[in-house]
């Protein structure tokens, strides 16, 4: 029996969210599988992977072949590393402590950089709303202007009309005492 490490898919349309299983490889995508190891979200920035490293390095290691997806997401948690490590400590290039403190600090500083990703991307995040924020400011304070504008105009026009309405009246009611 072929035996693939794959991504199962779940969620609804246009959000994808996918379990990682250990499945026979002619089983449907979404069908019966041997074991859950894991899950991968892809919505989120960074993608978000949580995998058992140790149950996955077993399957590996028990000849279970990863799809190139899974194979990449592997590579990124660090579980080819230990697997690769684990190999090395079957062979007696090293030991078993030194393969886990070199894996301990690959994951340091993987949770590192992604850590520091996320700070930058928040720090993006916040200087965009706080530019948007700036030229709302200024699309207000433009639109502000213009009315009061208008409404200086509005005042000086209905001064002037009333100004125009009451020399008439004053100059008609000079000539009518003249006529009487």
């Amino acid at each position: 029996m072929a035996v693939k490490i794959r991504l199962q898919r779940h969620g609804k349309k246009g959000q994808p969210f996918y379990h990682i299983v250990i499945a026979d490889a002619r089983a449907a995508r979404d069908g019966k599988f041997i074991e859950k190891i894991g899950t991968y979200n892809p919505l989120t920035n960074p993608a978000t992977v949580v995998v058992n490293p140790d149950r996955a390095c077993k399957w590996l290691k028990d000849g279970a072949q990863p799809t190139d997806t899974v194979r990449s997401l592997f590579r990124f948690k660090g579980i080819l590393y230990k697997y690769h490590l684990q190999r090395g400590v079957e062979k007696g290039a090293f030991t078993q402590e030194v393969a886990d403190k070199r894996y301990n600090d690959f994951v340091e500083d993987r949770e590192k950089k992604i850590a520091e990703k996320v700070a930058q991307l928040k720090n993006d995040k916040n200087a965009k709303r706080r530019e948007a924020l700036k030229q709302e400011e200024e699309v207000n304070a433009k639109k502000a202007q213009a009315v009061a504008e208008k409404r200086a105009q509005a005042l000086a026009k209905q001064a002037e009309e009333a100004q125009n309405t009451e020399e008439p009246e004053t100059a008609a009611a000079e000539e009518t005492p003249a006529n009487e």
